[in-house]
């Protein structure tokens, strides 16, 4: 399960992608964060090291942000002979994740991100979060058109899926983009799903696949709460989920979880 290509207008897409929570040390992993900051973002090597694991293990994608740091981990996994493509978040600002402004991420230099991964081997660039749910949706859809135009396919980030899903067929050209990347676990832990029992799941499902984009799911783990047997068990079962984002912190986490996942 998602150790094969997805091939897509003429552009292959890796199912299995390695995340950039644990690398960017995001503070939805609570005490961990600090942890992570120490151990990975402020050490490259390391950063380099779970990802040449990751890679080790068939892991041929990788969402990367521009930052400094995790371009210098990326760096270092190249050139010990890494070669993933690129799944980039255009537009990733810090702003806080668990009190986001977003009219400050709005102000972020898109442009630039825009510019500097149309010199990786990146067949798909994602518009952040924090921008497409600011739902400034004449700013989403100059960001999609400038990713269009180089090339890449286009997606949205969302850390809203029920509301912004809602949202996007009445107030976005839905031709705009093909890829939707969000949150999704059996614990709809940092959904905006209170309960998501079956009838709610269905309801979720339904209003997902009527958008008619691939699905790509995040925050499978859901940070940390689930054990990659329980996450990897929901997917096993979802078959409307086309790609995987999986962000691990240490290179013997990637060793576990990518092994554990080309079972189911």
């Amino acid at each position: 399960m998602f150790f094969e290509d997805l091939k897509y207008k003429c552009k292959e897409i890796p199912q299995t992608i390695l995340g950039y929570g644990p690398f960017m040390a995001e503070l939805y992993y609570g005490h961990r964060s600090r942890l992570y900051l120490d151990d990975l973002y402020n050490d490259p090597q390391n950063m380099a090291e779970v990802i040449i694991e990751s890679y080790e293990q068939g892991v041929r994608a990788i969402n990367l942000v521009n930052d400094d740091h995790i371009l210098k981990a990326y760096d270092l996994a190249a050139d010990a002979g890494c070669e993933m493509k690129v799944i980039a978040t255009i537009g990733k600002s810090d702003v806080d994740y668990l009190n986001p402004n977003y009219e400050v991420a709005k102000e972020v230099d898109w442009d630039e991100d825009i510019e500097l991964f149309s010199t990786y081997d990146c067949p798909l660039m994602l518009v952040d979060e924090f921008i497409t749910d600011a739902y400034d949706w004449r700013l989403t859809s100059k960001i999609l058109n400038r990713i269009n135009d180089t090339g890449s396919l286009s997606g949205l980030v969302t850390a809203f899926p029920s509301r912004t899903t809602d949202l996007l067929a009445d107030n976005i050209d839905m031709n705009l983009f093909d890829f939707y990347m969000i949150p999704l676990n059996s614990l709809s832990y940092m959904m905006d799903i209170n309960a998501f029992n079956a009838a709610q799941r269905q309801e979720f499902v339904d209003r997902l696949l009527a958008l008619d984009k691939k699905v790509i799911a995040t925050r499978a783990l859901a940070a940390g709460v689930l054990k990659p047997k329980e996450a990897f068990t929901f997917f096993k079962n979802v078959d409307y989920v086309d790609a995987i984002a999986i962000g691990v912190a240490k290179v013997e986490e990637a060793r576990e979880d990518f092994e554990l996942l080309k079972e189911y």
